[in-house]
């Protein structure tokens, strides 16, 4: 833009005050750099006590609440089995552990193993 297309806003530009620096500048400066940038979060903060006991006692309680939910929901399945559970007789439970006892003789036997057998 040239001075000569808008003169009215060339003049309202120089009547303008140009901005002057402070005269504590340089010690702000100087103070901002001895400070070493306070700004940063400093990792070693966290572990002072102060900061850490009440992160631990929530972390705790956060620990003990999860563990004792479990237990109930354990407890709570235990006490309603399955219906396929309820409607066994007891007379079946000895034909289950036989069979128990089939099935783990069966994962024992050695005469199946092709290895076992000389060729």
């Amino acid at each position: 833009m040239r001075r000569e297309d808008d003169q009215e806003l060339w003049d309202l530009l120089g009547q303008t005050k140009a901005p002057a620096a402070s005269t504590f500048f340089a010690r702000n400066v100087v103070r901002q750099v001895r400070q070493g940038g306070s700004d940063r979060v400093d990792f070693l903060r966290w572990l002072r006590p102060r900061i850490l006991a009440p992160v631990a006692v929530f972390a705790l309680a956060l620990t003990f609440a999860g563990i004792s939910a479990d237990r109930m929901l354990r407890q709570r399945t235990g006490d309603n089995p399955p219906d396929v559970v309820a409607s066994i007789d007891p007379q079946d439970y000895e034909v289950v552990a036989d069979l128990d006892y089939l099935i783990a003789s069966e994962d024992d036997n050695t005469w199946d193993d092709d290895d076992s057998l000389p060729l």
